[in-house]
């Protein structure tokens, strides 16, 4: 069995190509199912894991080249996203066994993320999983791999201070605010969505005390269950286009797979606001607002792209914890590689049990004829032990005999380890 990881990430795609291959939650166990059914037998297993920045999918394949997996799945995610599968391949990776392992922990432990140690991304790793799960495509391989990477992930938070002294993006979308506007608290700041997201952005904000915060939302009732966990004002959505411009500060983060925030709608809002400036954080992939917005002069849009440089670690100590982490993750991509490896003998070891049965069943079955005829215990019991001794080592000793030279002598070598184990018996010794 081979594990691979394809994908692309924040470091690997611009932020157009990252939202043209993005997946809603509710679309991903009909995706993979979609996917399964292209590939037919030739990846028994799939996860997808799709948030802002990165869509990756891990498959578990039986005996299949990565060439013979990797460019249909290629062509499968550049339809689904609607774009050349050669400009997808220029931006994405593919990793296999060890190095998708090695992957796997790391984004977990919040090493590939754009905010170094962050803990989101494990989460989402875990409702990854979850979705596998409920599409049938989570298999033994993957489980093992997912389960050993929030392990990997638990240990790495512990053992290690990667999570200390982060900026995370919503940390970084005030400090931006506090930078254009001299006093947050005369800022009016609405919020657009009520995922994790924009709950961690409410959270920072709501510190620095707002003039005023509004929730809109799609669904209402959601809305209004953030809006009021922070004294804000809850809307729906369909109200944007008309109070846009009520608002100094709008950050955006949903799952909607079109803008919802049009050059025009920005427009109209600055005029009614006589050109007083606006502040927008789009944290969507795909995005949330028309990147032609950026275009206008009393409009600062930031993406989430836009926000790297505020969140990127820095210090000795970051990177001592850095290396803690790769070492404490290089362990367990040893562990998962024994595994694997170990996994390969199953089929095997299978076989191997399934044919002593039927050699059980067939001198059990003659004992048995015998005892009937009145043939003492003693004589049945020594021919059954005799016959199922000859028939083990019948193959053995059939291939020795057969081989010759150095061959013969690497074989006695071989089967005196196997059936000679701690007895003084074994190639060129006599009994004393």
């Amino acid at each position: 069995m081979s594990v691979f990881a394809l994908g692309l990430n924040h470091q690997t795609a611009p932020l157009d190509l990252r939202g043209r291959v993005a997946f809603a939650p509710e679309s991903t166990a009909t995706a993979l199912q979609g996917l399964r059914a292209q590939l037919a037998r030739a990846a028994p297993e799939a996860a997808l894991v799709s948030t802002c920045n990165r869509t990756e999918l891990y498959l578990a394949a039986g005996q299949a080249a990565p060439g013979e997996l990797v460019t249909p799945v290629m062509g499968w995610l550049a339809d689904q996203g609607g774009v050349s599968a050669d400009r997808l391949r220029s931006h994405a990776y593919v990793l296999e066994d060890q190095a998708a392992a090695r992957h796997a922990f790391r984004v977990a432990s919040g090493l590939d993320s754009m905010v170094l140690g962050e803990p989101q991304i494990l989460g989402q790793l875990k409702q990854a999983v979850r979705h596998a799960d409920a599409a049938g495509t989570l298999g033994t391989t993957l489980h093992q791999l997912f389960q050993r990477s929030f392990s990997v992930a638990k240990e790495v938070r512990t053992a290690t201070e990667i999570g200390a002294h982060s900026i995370s993006m919503a940390a970084a979308a005030v400090r931006l605010a506090g930078e254009l506007f001299e006093r947050l608290d005369e800022v009016n700041v609405l919020f657009i969505g009520a995922g994790e997201m924009i709950e961690l952005v409410a959270t920072h904000f709501a510190a620095r005390t707002p003039k005023s915060m509004a929730v809109a939302n799609r669904t209402l009732e959601r809305g209004e269950r953030l809006a009021a966990r922070f004294g804000a004002q809850a809307m729906r959505l369909s109200e944007l286009p008309a109070r846009l411009h009520e608002f100094d500060a709008v950050i955006s983060c949903t799952a909607s797979s079109l803008p919802i925030i049009g050059l025009g709608a920005v427009e109209r809002a600055l005029r009614q606001r006589r050109h007083r400036p606006i502040f927008m954080v789009d944290l969507a992939v795909p995005r949330d607002v028309e990147p032609e917005v950026a275009s206008l002069s009393d409009v600062y849009l930031y993406t989430v792209d836009d926000l790297s440089d505020l969140v990127q670690s820095a210090g000795e100590k970051r990177q001592a914890a850095v290396q803690q982490a790769e070492a404490i993750i290089d362990a367990g991509v040893q562990s998962f590689a024994h595994w694997l490896d170990q996994r390969a003998t199953v089929p095997l070891i299978q076989a191997l049990g399934q044919q002593a049965e039927d050699w059980s069943e067939v001198v059990v079955a003659r004992a048995r004829r015998q005892l009937a005829r009145g043939t003492p215990a003693e004589v049945v019991l020594d021919a059954m032990a005799r016959s199922l001794a000859r028939k083990m080592l019948h193959g053995t000793l059939a291939e020795l005999h057969a081989a010759d030279g150095v061959r013969r002598d690497e074989l006695a070598q071989t089967i005196s380890r196997l059936f000679l184990r701690g007895s003084s018996r074994g190639p060129g010794r006599q009994e004393q």
